[in-house]
């Protein structure tokens, strides 16, 4: 029955580079393949309806910069808070609301830049969390897209990450996490940097562990 289905709220807006309906469809059917009754809003006057949120089991964003008002950004953020789950991926959640401090704490990074262009890069899995449920079983993964620079809150728990090698401007190589959950209040968040154009999850490891992280996430 629908009345004792999970529900899934997906949002999707913002900057358009980042196909936020083309890719979001992709996990449609495997929300609803999953149990979940699915509702879709491209609005983010969703985030102030604290019922319909409090009703709500996973939030999935894809939205791409824009500006969220306090109100809303205070409504999702009780809703983490009290146990709804958040998910999403690449600019659709790290690089969006730049302006709200609020906003960043809840997904635990910000996006700051990416190289230009497409690079072939590697994402290696944390070894220590090789038994999170989000990242088991699976290995190294190389993929041909962007690659995140990202700020990022030291209590998240990172299970993947990708290395920037020395160059002009920075002095060492650095480890940068990729992939990364997190916990707020009673909800749980779930973010990967992976995922700016649709066949990035053409590759069996991205599309796994985005759908295991959706899973995680929810309620």
């Amino acid at each position: 029955m629908i009345s004792d289905a999970r529900r899934a709220l997906v949002v999707r807006g913002g900057w358009e580079g980042h196909q936020p309906v083309t890719i979001t469809e992709l996990f449609l059917p495997f929300l609803r393949d999953h149990g979940y009754d699915v509702r879709v809003s491209e609005t983010l006057d969703v985030y102030t309806d604290a019922e319909l949120l409090a009703a709500t089991d996973l939030v999935v964003q894809c939205w791409t910069m824009g500006e969220i008002t306090q109100e809303q950004s205070t409504g999702l953020a009780a809703a983490v808070r009290a146990g709804t789950g958040l998910a999403g991926w690449h600019g659709g959640i790290v690089d969006s609301f730049r302006g709200d401090v609020g906003y960043q704490l809840l997904t635990g990074g910000q996006f700051l830049m990416h190289p230009s262009g497409f690079l072939d890069h590697e994402v290696a899995l944390v070894k220590e969390r090789a038994d999170h449920p989000v990242i088991a079983g699976l290995t190294d993964f190389r993929v041909h897209t962007e690659k995140y620079w990202v700020a990022t809150d030291p209590l998240i728990d990172v299970l993947a990450t990708t290395e920037f090698a020395a160059d002009e401007e920075r002095s060492r190589p650095v480890t940068m996490p990729a992939v990364w959950t997190r916990t707020w209040g009673a909800g749980r968040v779930f973010v990967s940097a992976i995922g700016h154009k649709p066949d990035d999850f053409d590759v069996p490891e991205v599309r796994a562990l985005t759908e295991r992280g959706l899973l995680w996430a929810s309620r």
